[in-house]
C-alpha cells in the first residue's frame, strides 16, 4: 500500500475526478476525508469506501468561502489527526459564448476554479508547515494549455491554477512542502457526461484529436494521483502530469 496511513483530504470528491481518486487513496491504505459542496454526493463517495474496509469521512464545503474551507480544514485534521496530503480538485466548467458570460457566471468559475484552489491550498499549507511537510495536488486540465470555444472563463481559472501551482512550489518548498498539478483532458464525468450519444456528439469536434481515441474516465486519473502523493515522487515538485490520451501532443 503507497500511501498507507496517509491522512488525506480531497476536494470536489463528490463525484468524478474527485471521487475516484478518493477511493484510490483509500485502497492505498490512506484515510479519506471527501470533501465536497454536494453533502449528498460525498456521504456516497464515503460509502462506497466504507463498504470496501476502509476509512472515510464526509465533509461539506463551499470552497469558495475562506470561512468554510477553514471550518472544513480544522474538522478534518481534528478527524484524521494530522494532514499529509491534499488534492484540491472542486471545480465547474459551464459552457458559454464569450460575449455571454454574465459577471456572476465568471466570478463563479474564478471562485470556485482558482480562489478556492489557492483557499484551500493556503490553508493546508499552514498546517503542514507547522508539521515539517506535506503534498499538495493541483486538479488543472489540458485547457491550462490550450483553449476551446465557449469556455474563456474555464481556461482563465485553469491557467491560473497552472501558474498559482509554481508560485506555491517556490514559496513552500522551504517547508519541506511538495506542489504539483494533474492535468486531465477531457474525461467523462457528471459535469461532462460522454457516456450517452448526446453528451459524445457535443465533443464530436475534440474526439479525433485524441491519438488513444476515447475520452477519459475519472478512473484514469488515480494512478498519476497516487504516484504524486507517493513517497515515489519524493523529488517532484512543481511539476504538471497530463492525464489527456496524447491531445497535447498533436
Amino acid at each position: 500500500m503507497r500511501l498507507k496511513a496517509r491522512r488525506c483530504i480531497i476536494t470536489g470528491a463528490g463525484s468524478g475526478i474527485g471521487r475516484a481518486i478518493a477511493k484510490g487513496y483509500a485502497r492505498e491504505g490512506a484515510r479519506v476525508v471527501v470533501a465536497d459542496a454536494n453533502r449528498s454526493g460525498a456521504d456516497e463517495t464515503v460509502s462506497e469506501i466504507r463498504s470496501q474496509g476502509f476509512a472515510a469521512e464526509a465533509k461539506e464545503v463551499d470552497v469558495r468561502f475562506r470561512e468554510e474551507v477553514e471550518r472544513m480544514m480544522a474538522e478534518a485534521i481534528g478527524w484524521l489527526g494530522g494532514l499529509d496530503v491534499i488534492v484540491c480538485a472542486a471545480g465547474i466548467s459551464p459552457v458559454t459564448h464569450f460575449l455571454k458570460i454574465s459577471d456572476e457566471e465568471w466570478d463563479r468559475v474564478i471562485d470556485t476554479n482558482l480562489k478556492g484552489l489557492f483557499l484551500c491550498g493556503q490553508a493546508a499549507a499552514h498546517h503542514m508547515a507547522a508539521a515539517g511537510g506535506g503534498v499538495i495536488i493541483n486538479v488543472t486540465s489540458q485547457l491550462a494549455e490550450v483553449a476551446q470555444p465557449g469556455c474563456a472563463h474555464y481556461v482563465a481559472s485553469k491557467g491560473g491554477a497552472k501558474m498559482i501551482t509554481k508560485g506555491m512550489v517556490l514559496d513552500l518548498a522551504q517547508h519541506h512542502i511538495r506542489v504539483n498539478s494533474l492535468a486531465p483532458g477531457l474525461t467523462n464525468t457528471p459535469m461532462n457526461p460522454l457516456d450517452t450519444p448526446e453528451g459524445l456528439a457535443a465533443y464530436a469536434d475534440i474526439m479525433p484529436h485524441i491519438p488513444m481515441g476515447r475520452p477519459g474516465q475519472p478512473e484514469d486519473m488515480v494512478g498519476a494521483a497516487i504516484f504524486l502523493a507517493s513517497d515515489e515522487s519524493s523529488y517532484v515538485t512543481g511539476a504538471t502530469i497530463l492525464v489527456d490520451g496524447g491531445y497535447l501532443a498533436l
